[in-house]
């Protein structure tokens, strides 16, 4: 029988049903887990599932009976795969789930920033509007999207979800290319070109040394139509200090961002101080958290446990050679 233990329960709505796999196993959930607190709380485990908590090599290294890491998330940079790889610990992630939901989300930032409709909606709460002695009144510019185009960073399924979405409302989607390089397919368009031609600039590119800080100042600089900046991709694609900058200076129209270098954020993140402003969206990472998502993300990680306790394990990032269970 297997020892299954999931390590932070939290990082997935509480309305999701998690139902278990169907292989004979002994469950042990925890709502959160601290990093010294890891070692513990998975000894005797076979598998572990975990979405934000750490496995570092030293971690890993006192766990002689870990067999199977399955990540409740895409994005897998708390594991450390090498180490994996060389004690035999077969790593399975999450994929596809979002590919409804945070274009959604996305969607959903250009219109209200587009609409100005958090100004709108904080004036009348503010008794603005009927104060002013008119049916309505203008106090925020408003844009259609039809014509407008959309500079779209990272042209994997979401980016590609997103250009679909973006041409139903009758925008023109450019796929930006690699920063810095010349383009050789004509489906992209250079780097330096989408910054200067775009209307809304949208990030869904993975955070790695070289897209981190992929837009600062010089960037925001070359932005000559004062675009809309969205970001649900991932903390540190964007400078943070650089982008209240910009807001500052009048550089770009807006931003609405889902992601932070740090979450939650500190609170001496610059983007703390501009929340108020009504061209300022920030939402707490739940571009991803619709319930069908997050059912759907459970339901890989189930899946994942099945496979690999039947000896078929999918959706891998490392597979290990298959050690007995214990």
């Amino acid at each position: 029988m297997a020892r299954i233990v999931f390590l932070d329960r939290e990082t997935i709505g509480p309305t999701v049903n998690l139902h278990r796999p169907r292989a004979d196993h002994d469950w042990v959930c925890y709502d959160a887990t601290a990093e010294d607190q890891v070692v513990q709380r998975l000894q005797g485990a076979q598998v572990a599932i975990t979405n934000k908590v750490p496995l570092s090599r030293a971690t890993l290294e006192q766990l002689p009976d870990l067999r199977f890491i399955t990540v409740a998330a895409t994005g897998y940079d708390v594991i450390d795969t090498p180490a994996c790889a060389e004690l035999g610990i077969t790593v399975s992630n999450v994929r596809g789930y979002a590919v409804n939901t945070v274009p959604e989300h996305t969607m959903a930032l250009i219109l209200a920033l587009r609409r100005a409709l958090v100004g709108y909606r904080q004036d009348v709460i503010d008794g603005q509007w009927q104060a002013s002695g008119q049916f309505c009144f203008f106090n925020h510019p408003i844009r259609d999207l039809r014509g407008s185009k959309i500079g779209i960073i990272g042209t994997g399924t979401l980016g590609a979800s997103v250009a679909r979405l973006a041409e139903a409302f009758g925008m023109i989607p450019l796929y930006a290319g690699r920063k810095g390089e010349r383009v050789s397919d004509a489906s992209y368009t250079p780097f330096d070109e989408v910054l200067e031609t775009a209307d809304i600039i949208t990030l869904h590119a993975p955070l790695t040394d070289t897209t981190r800080d992929l837009i600062g100042l010089p960037e925001f600089r070359q932005m000559r139509r004062k675009p809309l900046v969205i970001n649900t991709g991932r903390g540190g694609l964007v400078n943070e200090a650089d982008l209240v900058t910009a807001l500052d200076e009048g550089l770009i129209a807006g931003a609405g961002f889902d992601v932070l270098t740090k979450e939650p954020p500190a609170v001496d993140n610059p983007l703390l101080s501009i929340l108020d402003r009504p061209n300022v969206i920030l939402t707490p990472h739940v571009a991803w958290a619709s319930e069908e998502a997050m059912q759907s993300l459970w339901q890989q990680v189930v899946d994942s446990i099945d496979a690999f306790l039947g000896d078929e394990p999918v959706r891998t990032v490392v597979h290990a050679k298959r050690r007995d269970l214990v």
